[in-house]
């Protein structure tokens, strides 16, 4: 897309996978690709909050916070999710919890519990009252 820079984009690859069967308990931090197909009791953030993919399929489940900048749900997920960049939810995902992100992409089907939160990347800017004399 044009204007997009360096971090926008999705990863294309999978780096990690947490496969089907698999249970973890315990926080995560990842950079690249992490695919989960099992389930995962803990928070997972990326490295750096504006990069890295996580990717949650249909089986999956994951009980804790997520912070990472591109997310695609079609699994379970019960607790706060933070997509910095972009936010996927195919038909089989289901959220308990409020979900920030940047730009969202919600497909039929998928379902949330709890507040959606768009986040904007213009700066907080203070307004003063002048005074008048």
């Amino acid at each position: 897309m044009f204007g997009m820079k360096k971090g926008n984009t999705p990863q294309n690859s999978i780096d990690s996978l947490i496969g089907a069967g698999t249970r973890i308990e315990g926080n995560m931090v990842f950079t690249g690709g992490l695919r989960i197909d099992g389930a995962v009791r803990g928070n997972i953030k990326s490295e750096n909050g504006q990069e890295g993919t996580l990717v949650i399929s249909e089986k999956a489940s994951v009980e804790g916070e997520i912070s990472v900048g591109h997310v695609v749900i079609n699994g379970t997920v019960i607790g706060p999710v933070t997509a910095g960049v972009s936010l996927e939810l195919l038909p089989a995902a289901r959220v308990t919890g409020d979900v920030e992100y940047h730009r969202i992409e919600m497909q039929q089907g998928a379902v949330i519990q709890g507040r959606l939160v768009h986040q904007t990347s213009a700066k907080t800017i203070e307004l003063k009252l002048a005074s008048s004399n």
